[in-house]
């Protein structure tokens, strides 16, 4: 087999396991990594499991692989809402809006899935949302000191650390499990919770002017 035909191959084979990856990942996060089959898969792209199982050895790995890939897109939009916002305040709220898009009390919602059948990708995800994120909300929370909004005697390392842990709070299942709390009123409590502690007397008039025109 000369080169070129090594090279098409390649090509070919990099192509079709993009292909799964896009066809697995809508219907994944419609009705959860648990509920979706090598099966649903199959059939939705009209082909084999056996092509699949020859891209992606075992459901775990397709499952880790479209999870890191989507994870990756709402990271971008997220650093892209931090980028924009006007102020970090309103950010914070812009950026909850996006979480849920994502975020669902579905018992099929990614969130609850990865917690409950692949513990093992989820705390993974954990440790790349921290790594992604802690510079963003680093320099959001020094933009807020400097605007005048948040008070200048916070520890920035350690109020970005609790509020991750808080983010990770609210999303923990068994603490909140999903058919006692909603996570929509979870993210805004907590939002509120986060802002109302850090903000100066003009950070909390911001605040309030900017619960009025949101309607929350």
């Amino acid at each position: 087999m000369c080169f070129l035909q090594i090279h098409r191959i390649t090509i070919e084979a990099r192509k079709m396991k993009q292909n799964i990856i896009n066809e697995a990942v809508p219907l994944f996060i419609q009705y959860g990594f648990k509920s979706v089959t090598i099966d649903d898969i199959a059939l939705k792209m009209g082909v084999s499991k056996k092509t699949i199982y020859a891209h992606f050895t075992k459901k775990e790995t397709l499952v880790e692989t479209c999870v890191f890939m989507h994870f990756d897109n709402v990271i971008d939009k997220i650093l892209n809402i931090s980028k924009h916002s006007k102020d970090p305040i309103i950010g914070l709220y812009q950026i909850k809006k996006e979480a849920l898009n994502h975020l669902s009390n579905e018992k099929n919602s990614p969130v609850y899935q990865l917690q409950k059948y692949y513990n093992n990708i989820y705390n993974k995800l954990k440790k790349m949302e921290f790594d992604a994120l802690n510079g963003m909300f680093s320099r959001s929370i020094r933009k807020g000191i400097d605007m005048g909004l948040f008070r200048s005697d916070i520890d920035i390392d350690f109020v970005t650390r609790i509020f991750f842990n808080g983010i990770r709070g609210i999303k923990d299942i068994e603490l909140f499990p999903i058919e006692e709390f909603k996570i929509d009123l979870l993210l805004l409590n907590f939002s509120e919770y986060h802002l109302r502690a850090i903000c100066t007397d003009q950070g909390i008039g911001k605040l309030n002017e900017y619960k009025k025109e949101l309607n929350i």
